[in-house]
């Protein structure tokens, strides 16, 4: 089934989504990725219910103190309620001088990877996505990051309105090389 994966349109997802708790099972799937040194250098900000609307209205402030359009600031405001649920991913990298940040980064987009699948597995739509929120320091303010954690992407969860169609995919084997002795 792997094959088949598809990300879901954004436009395109709706209600239902996971409950609490089969969204917890989720993040207990999604965290079972490679992790050097066993750091879990990622956690979970989970948005549900009016906590969408929330954190879109405060998205839709940033760009309104900045003068920014009209349709940017309500597609800002409105972000968050493309799907019923949403979880950013966070890359929280460990200063251990060991592991390599590049190493942790990985980890994280691993963990986002692994909630699509999971999602996906489960019969539930979803979408990986970053757009500005996740490279804005005053949306990163909102999100109560810490020094060197960013927003590896917000995945958005719910029930796909209509099929997602197939896309052009990279050929694997115009990629590949093989290491000859």
């Amino acid at each position: 089934m792997l094959a088949l994966r598809r990300s879901a349109n954004k436009l395109f997802l709706g209600e239902p989504g996971p409950s609490p708790a089969e969204l917890d099972e989720l993040l207990t799937v999604a965290a079972r990725v490679p992790d050097h040194r066993k750091l879990g250098p990622w956690r979970f900000i989970v948005f549900e219910g009016e906590a969408r609307a929330s954190f879109g209205d405060a998205l839709a402030g940033i760009l309104e103190r900045r003068g920014k359009p009209a349709t940017e600031i309500e597609d800002a405001r409105n972000a968050f309620r493309r799907a019923p649920v949403v979880v950013a991913v966070v890359s929280c990298p460990v200063e251990d001088g060991r592991t390599p940040v590049w190493e942790q980064e990985l980890s994280a987009g691993a963990v986002c990877h692994n909630l699509l699948l999971a999602a996906n597995a489960s019969g539930w739509a979803g979408v990986w996505l970053t757009e500005w929120p996740a490279f804005d320091s005053d949306a990163g303010a909102l999100l109560e990051l810490k020094d060197k954690e960013r927003v590896a992407g917000f995945i958005y969860l719910g029930t796909s309105k209509m099929p997602s169609p197939e896309r052009a995919r990279a050929d694997a084997a115009t990629r590949t090389t093989r290491w000859k002795a």
